[in-house]
């Protein structure tokens, strides 16, 4: 798959594409991340790409010309035809919450270009022509989309086959509908004991069907104190059995 970026600051990926165990995916072109300065496609000698906003206020605005100019040029660069081209999603607070399942759709598409607003905002005009998915993080600002770009390719990364080292690591994930939506459980290493603290005793026992219990009490019993709405959905989504909803009554 492949994602175009575009940012005024693609100094901020090259470190993030070339460490971490993301990097396998990256190296290997099954995540093919390019990146697209705005300011190359703008015009002038200082290479403008955001004016005062009309109406006044503080701030300044994305402008849309160098942003459309950017975008026309990465859609050349991708061959791409009217009826298949890749979605442009903008990082933006009235955007769609991130989660698993949004990441999981993306983790199968072809890609998709990514663009990271700035200062106050990107041209509205810009943003009613162009832009056909916003994201959001969450309830809360960052300084720019970044952060958001980078959040969505690390995600989307370490989905792609191979890039962990074992495969079946994020069947496990915390939010995996797949599995039933739950938080993870605690997990423990080396030594048995530190600070007066032992490792729980079903994990020493050796007995995988004790083990595995263990690990799915502990699961329910962390998402019913930090999410309770995630065992609402489970148990809507017919995901919990009769030895879950006994462990839950009893932590009431």
């Amino acid at each position: 798959m492949r994602f175009d970026v575009i940012t005024l600051f693609p100094e901020l990926f090259a470190p993030f594409l070339t460490a971490g165990i993301t990097r396998r995916a990256y190296a290997s072109g099954q995540v093919d991340v390019r990146l697209w300065n705005p300011r190359d496609h703008a015009e002038g000698n200082y290479r403008r790409v955001d004016d005062r906003p009309f109406g006044g206020g503080p701030g300044m605005v994305m402008m849309a010309e160098p942003l459309e100019r950017c975008l026309n040029h990465i859609r050349e660069q991708r061959g791409e035809a009217l009826d298949t081209q890749a979605p442009l999603v903008l990082f933006s607070p009235i955007g769609r919450k991130l989660n698993h399942a949004e990441v999981e759709g993306w983790s199968a598409s072809a890609g998709a270009i990514l663009l990271c607003g700035r200062y106050e905002g990107v041209d509205q005009r810009f943003i009613d022509a162009h832009v056909t998915v916003q994201l959001s993080l969450g309830d809360f600002v960052l300084s720019g989309g970044e952060i958001a770009a980078l959040a969505l390719l690390d995600a989307v990364a370490r989905l792609q086959p191979g890039v962990l080292s074992d495969e079946g690591s994020h069947q496990f994930d915390s939010f995996n509908p797949a599995l039933d939506g739950l938080l993870d459980c605690p997990h423990y290493t080396r030594p048995e004991e530190w600070a007066g603290r032992a490792v729980p005793a079903p994990l020493m026992s050796g007995h995988h069907a004790q083990i595995e219990r263990w690990r799915r009490d502990q699961r329910l019993l962390i998402t019913a104190r930090h999410r309770p709405d995630l065992i609402d959905a489970a148990r809507a989504a017919g995901a919990l059995q009769p030895a879950d909803e006994a462990v839950l009554a009893k932590s009431l």
